[in-house]
């Protein structure tokens, strides 16, 4: 059986982004040498991606002409890829496909044999599938800045979801990576 794990860089504020979509330059305070070991070792660990059209989109426009990005590159253009979205017609993207119904997918998919299977950015997609009770782990790479407005990556729910805590490894640009699992018993 596969995981589905959702990635994110987060501020301590709680946005994965700011007030603009794809306003992310506070990535730059975190990216470096321990950062990137960490993302190219996804390409190890999984064999598929998923991104909300948003996401997706982003994603697709920056990754296929990316400079000087190595591994990174390499692994976003060829692994194989979902795109969630009721109105995309076409991924437009080397080995993507296009998925309208994410929760059943997933729950397919996770039955399958394979590698983890990623959930990137895509914060109403990642609140969509915890709510379904698919997301098996959350990494959150916390960004010690306070953006002060954005997107939350967290959604408003109607009850609590207690986590636990799995590692917390700090990283010498201060940020800290967080993995938690959905807890079985209340925290």
């Amino acid at each position: 059986m596969r995981k589905l794990v959702v990635w994110n860089l987060m501020t301590l504020d709680g946005y994965f982004e700011g007030t603009k979509p794809w306003d992310i330059d506070f990535h730059n305070l975190v990216w470096g040498p321990e950062l990137q070991k960490y993302a190219e070792a996804f390409g190890e660990e999984g064999d598929l991606l998923v991104f909300g059209r948003k996401t997706y989109k982003g994603m697709a426009d920056y990754w296929p002409s990316a400079e000087g990005e190595g591994k990174i590159k390499d692994y976003m253009n060829n692994i194989a890829k979902i795109a969630v979205s009721r109105t995309m017609k076409e991924p437009g993207w080397n080995n993507a496909r296009v998925v309208s119904d994410p929760v059943s997918e997933l729950r397919k998919l996770k039955q399958q044999d394979g590698k983890t299977i990623f959930i990137f950015g895509s914060a109403e997609l990642s609140d969509a599938m915890l709510k379904a009770g698919l997301v098996d782990e959350i990494r959150i790479c916390l960004v010690p800045v306070i953006l002060g407005g954005g997107n939350p990556h967290f959604k408003p729910a109607a009850a609590s979801m207690p986590m636990k805590l799995l590692e917390a490894t700090p990283l010498t640009t201060g940020a800290v990576i967080l993995r938690y699992e959905p807890a079985t018993t209340p925290a």
